[in-house]
């Protein structure tokens, strides 16, 4: 199935964490010669594998995979280096005649290329991190977020003041820049149609498939992975150390919890997490067509990719 560069199109695939989105995006991709391009921030980091569930070397191997291993654990990809390198392997593997799938979890840089979002491209200041989260610490997260209405109110009204890494970004590229970070965003939608396919599942069911993946990720040597990462000396503080599935483990290693505790945690987070993901990806928008997981056959969700193909 080559497509001409007259017929380039994107289909992303959606949904929260455990749902299935690896398997349907293989499956797609090797039948309807496509490649895959992350939008899970997870991925981003080597040496971070079990606990952000990779895609196995053996899978990666059957299907071309783009923004996966791109950066070092303490390295931090922003929102505005990842839509850059995103968009860049699109238009590759459009210019090669293939269909990019856009597989991930992480709302906000789905949204950010699907949409086209015009991000600020504002460096990280982790000095001036450093003090914007004292800050929050001394004065707790509502105090910050105040003084983010201050200086961008349209930036305060759409960032929960409860999310303070996003409230510190903001914060960030206001201070840096001296314009509001409200004023340097905008959209510019691709030029080329997109699918989106969103996996969900009932609620009781999507946990106890999370719980069970966790469960595999400890018995994976979980816990032996992170440990050689904090001896390789990458702090708790980093993005990629403070995620779901590696920050849990630190009570552990200071002798406060056991493994069994840190298992429950990890669970526990990973179903909060699930419900955050569902405020990005919504089962009643109309720009996603659902699929239930647990019901749907992979040749059904490829017959209904082959009829949009088919029809633009």
């Amino acid at each position: 199935m080559t497509r001409s560069a007259d017929a380039n199109a994107l289909v992303a695939i959606v949904g929260p964490t455990a749902v299935g989105k690896t398997d349907l995006s293989l499956h797609l991709a090797e039948r309807l010669q496509g490649e895959i391009v992350s939008a899970d921030s997870r991925l981003f980091y080597r040496g971070l594998d079990i606990g952000t569930a990779k895609p196995t070397p053996e899978e990666r191997a059957r299907v071309p995979h783009h923004l996966i291993d791109i950066a070092c654990p303490d390295e931090t990809v922003g929102l505005a280096e990842f839509h850059e390198q995103a968009t860049a392997a699109i238009a590759d593997i459009h210019a090669r005649g293939r269909l990019p799938l856009l597989v991930g979890g992480t709302g906000q840089y789905v949204r950010a290329v699907v949409e086209g979002w015009q991000v600020p491209r504002v460096p990280p200041d982790r000095a001036l991190r450093a003090r914007l989260e004292v800050e929050a610490e001394r004065n707790g997260a509502a105090a910050l977020h105040e003084r983010l209405a201050q200086l961008d109110p349209r930036a305060a009204e759409r960032i929960d003041a409860r999310n303070v890494r996003r409230v510190i970004r903001a914060l960030e590229v206001c201070l840096i820049t001296g314009r509001p970070i409200s004023e340097q965003q905008g959209k510019q939608p691709p030029s080329y149609p997109i699918l989106q396919i969103g996996l969900t599942m009932d609620r009781e069911s999507l946990y106890r498939r999370a719980d069970q993946r966790v469960e595999a990720m400890m018995a994976a040597g979980l816990e032996e992975e992170v440990r050689r990462l904090v001896e390789a000396g990458y702090g708790w503080d980093l993005p990629a150390m403070s995620g779901l599935g590696y920050v849990q483990f630190r009570p552990c290693f200071e002798g406060q919890a056991d493994l069994e505790a840190v298992a429950a945690e990890i669970k526990r987070a990973t179903h909060s997490f699930i419900r955050r993901q569902y405020n990005w990806f919504r089962p009643n928008d109309p720009a996603i067509r659902w699929f239930d997981a647990a019901a749907m056959p992979p040749d059904e969700v490829e017959a209904a990719v082959r009829a949009w193909l088919a029809g633009i």
